[in-house]
């Protein structure tokens, strides 16, 4: 049997570029800055010495330079972990897979995946326009239950608490965990909240707002922000990072997210200026990384 991947599970352009994010793999750096919005990626390489790339195919912007002589990638994801399904596995095609001939290499390399986006608090004492670092991403969303995850012993306690504490009543999808590279968090938490954040699959209903439709879940703030298992809690939610760490996590790459706070949905307030908090985020983990 073949080790070739078939061209209907690895599509690449015409120019050998993988599918969705038009890359070529000497285009992308071992060190990538993840934004959401594609707008960001320039407010992020408006920091670079330089600029040597400069792509876009749909929402997947990127940028590749370097910062005080160091090569780095800032590459917008678009909203959503169905996007980070995306974006992490094409990456890593990138740099672990021979696209010429459609296989697995020999040996693989890790490279560092770093999520700077926006969020909203669930603790009180967390205000808007601080910083959050995760030390786990909790998933609400369902996708890394198409993967085979296996948590280690500290996941597999704090999951097995929550879903207790936050059980799926049958409808929603089994939640998940994965931790933060250690290494990552060494470098760039410094300073910053550290906690769980929860990645929902969506704006509204799935992060408890209430436009004109009714919840399904109406005590989802109340039960995110009560859990606590030892020093754990979750301190803030958002559309990506449990799919970043569990996707990381089984490729064999460093992986953190930290965000900008721009609301506290216990306080119930907005942040009038998170651009300036932006700006300090992103200079503060260049200068770590």
């Amino acid at each position: 049997m073949s080790n070739k991947i078939a061209e209907s599970e690895l599509i690449l352009n015409k120019d050998g570029s993988v599918y969705h994010l038009n890359l070529h793999p000497h285009e992308i750096a071992s060190t990538i800055i993840n934004v959401g919005d594609p707008d960001r990626v320039g407010v992020v390489s408006k920091f670079f010495d330089n600029i040597e790339v400069k792509k876009q195919k749909r929402e997947f912007v990127t940028h590749t330079g370097t910062y005080n002589g160091k090569r780095i990638s800032v590459i917008s994801t678009g909203i959503g972990t169905d996007n980070i399904d995306i974006v992490y596995n094409e990456l890593d095609a990138l740099v672990n897979i021979d696209l010429a001939k459609r296989t697995i290499k020999d040996n693989l390399t890790s490279i560092n995946l770093i999520r700077i986006g926006t969020s909203g608090a669930l603790q009180a004492d967390i205000p808007v326009d601080s910083f959050v670092f995760s030390s786990h991403g909790l998933g609400l969303d369902g996708l890394l239950n198409f993967y085979q995850l296996k948590n280690n012993a500290d996941e597999t306690a704090i999951i097995e608490s929550f879903r207790k504490h936050y059980p799926n009543n049958g409808v929603l999808p089994q939640s998940y965990i994965s931790e933060c590279s250690a290494v990552l968090k060494q470098k760039i938490a410094e300073g910053m909240f550290v906690g769980i954040t929860a990645s929902c699959s969506g704006f509204y209903a799935p992060q408890g707002r209430v436009l004109r439709l009714p919840l399904g879940r109406i005590d989802m703030i109340e039960k995110l922000n009560s859990f606590k298992h030892g020093t754990h809690r979750v301190t803030n939610f958002e559309m990506e990072t449990g799919a970043m760490y569990g996707l990381a996590k089984l490729l064999g790459h460093n992986c953190c997210s930290v965000n900008v706070i721009v609301a506290n949905r216990i306080a119930q307030e907005f942040s009038k200026n998170y651009e300036a908090a932006m700006d300090k985020l992103i200079v503060t983990v260049l200068d770590r990384v």
